[in-house]
């Protein structure tokens, strides 16, 4: 970490401290962002290094929620040049300007690391952008650094601690410190929720936009895969993998996602995509829900009575919303789905990490098997609380070929999709689905590792279907979500009834940075 504190202190060291307090960053929207560079009130270079103020002031010092791993040497460049376009009259798109933090498993072609957190891919940075990072840069977002995660997206060892790496050490909820911000989007979530950029960029195979999203306090938008290209992205699995925007509001998380997506020659997946994108942000609608047919999976709830009764009034907030509230949705092969999901996992992560070291140079990691002989000579550094069991039994798989893979992989997604979601939502004629997105926060324990409660977010992770994920209020002082979920490429209507559940209930709360919670009753 003292690479990032000492540029940080660098580049504020030459700025006035009038400069650096002018424009109020905490909390503002991407609009309010966008708006102040319209109307002079900030530059790009303003709003740069008030974030950098911000991650100085409460990542590094103050709270120590330790969310950023690597500021961007470039940053004030970058934003000069965005503000001499802006002057110029040439904008790149409503992103122009604003700074944006991305995941530290998503490649840049620039000065900074793409680690995954993990100290067998420092070395030489990455040869090209990711297809994430050069959208972002085409539409004018100023990439302002990484974040930390889970190691390795959280598939390296059991018994690991969300939000822990070996290069990062340990990310902190900025509701509550001693507990966990979820995983494996850990330091994108606690970023993006303690108004460190404007937004931030995560991941998920399963549940790692969605849980860090619910647990601190944000909107998290896991796309269809097949929507946002995964080129350049450290991988756990091409079926399930994918990048999404993660955000203090519906509206900043669908303007995002309208910058990722687009087709890529560097990923299959996304070779019809123009035909099922759609224009996100005109699908903000207050009105949404009204007529809406949703179905209540009570069976992905029940693992603890506080969410119940959050999850119980965001019912009744949908109902009086206009929806047709449809009980009783069961999704009977959820289980099996899941048992099939941790074979795909093991035996994809094998190759496609694999195929993804092959395009880095400079780093210790040249295959998977150097990444575990690395991890056992680094012991001390790499293996202080957790193992790395899910890395040798990857490797000692027979990776894609394996027959017992490929049947795996087509259960998977058919129970998961056509048999799971899909069937639910034709046989009750329903426009989506909800559930509640995870329990409140559990304390951080490195030596028995997460104590994860429940979630939903599994379903919409293996069919490969959008999932979004809600503020919907407070258990005890921490946050918690419900998911939106439903058919693949459904994005457009799954926001538009987010943003009207948001609007109508305006849950979500800023974090405050506490200690721990309040010693309850003696």
């Amino acid at each position: 970490m003292r690479l990032v504190t000492g540029l940080l202190l660098g580049l504020l060291a030459v700025l006035p401290a009038a400069v650096r307090a002018e424009f109020a960053v905490e909390e503002a929207s991407l609009a309010e962002l966008a708006a102040a560079q319209a109307e002079g009130t900030a530059s790009s270079q303003d709003l740069v290094r008030a974030y950098l103020e911000r991650i100085e002031r409460l990542d590094r010092a103050g709270p120590r929620l330790n969310a950023v791993i690597e500021l961007n040497p470039e940053a004030l460049a970058i934003a000069a040049t965005l503000d001499a376009e802006r002057a110029a009259g040439t904008l790149r798109g409503p992103l122009h300007g604003i700074p944006i933090l991305l995941k530290d498993n998503i490649d840049t072609g620039d000065r900074m690391q793409t680690s995954a957190g993990s100290l067998a891919l420092l070395g030489e940075p990455a040869a090209q952008d990711s297809s994430v990072a050069a959208r972002l840069r085409a539409a004018g977002a100023v990439i302002l650094g990484k974040t930390n995660l889970s190691e390795w997206a959280n598939f390296r060892g059991r018994r690991s601690s969300s939000g822990w790496s070996s290069r990062g050490g340990q990310t902190r909820n900025p509701y509550a410190l001693d507990r966990t911000p979820c995983g494996s989007s850990s330091g994108s979530g606690v970023a993006a929720a303690a108004s460190l950029a404007g937004a931030a960029i995560g991941t998920e195979t399963d549940g790692s936009i969605i849980c860090p999203a619910a647990i601190n306090g944000l909107v998290g938008i896991k796309p269809s895969i097949g929507l946002v290209s995964r080129a350049g992205i450290v991988p756990i699995s091409g079926s399930q993998d994918t990048a999404g925007p993660m955000a203090r509001s519906v509206a900043d998380a669908a303007l995002l996602l309208q910058a990722l997506v687009g087709a890529d020659p560097r990923d299959r997946a996304t070779a019809d995509v123009a035909e099922h994108t759609a224009d996100y942000v005109a699908a903000l609608d207050p009105q949404a829900l009204k007529g809406a047919r949703i179905g209540v999976v009570r069976q992905l709830a029940g693992f603890h009575a506080g969410v119940d009764q959050r999850f119980d009034a965001a019912v009744e907030a949908l109902r009086a919303a206009g929806v047709e509230i449809v009980e009783g949705i069961e999704l009977p092969t959820r289980a099996e789905a899941a048992r099939n999901e941790f074979t795909v996992l093991v035996h994809e992560f094998k190759d496609d990490l694999n195929a993804y070291l092959a395009t880095r140079s400079g780093v210790p990691a040249t295959d998977l098997d150097a990444v575990i002989a690395f991890n056992v000579a680094n012991a001390e550094r790499v293996l202080p609380w957790f193992g790395q069991q899910l890395l040798e039994q990857a490797a000692a798989s027979g990776g894609r070929a394996d027959v017992d893979y490929q049947k795996a992989q087509a259960d998977a997604r058919r129970l998961a999709g056509p048999e799971g979601i899909d069937k639910a939502m034709a046989e009750h004629r329903l426009d989506a689905l909800i559930a509640p997105s995870n329990g409140p926060a559990w304390p951080v324990d490195w030596v028995n590792g997460d104590a994860f409660g429940g979630g939903s977010s599994g379903m919409a992770a293996i069919s490969g279907y959008p999932n979004i994920s809600v503020p919907m209020g407070l258990v005890h002082g921490l946050p918690v979500g419900i998911n939106f979920f439903g058919a693949r490429y459904s994005e457009a209507k799954l926001i538009g009834y987010a943003y009207a559940f948001e609007q109508a209930t305006r849950l979500r709360q800023p974090p405050r940075y506490a200690a721990g919670l309040p010693a309850g009753p003696q």
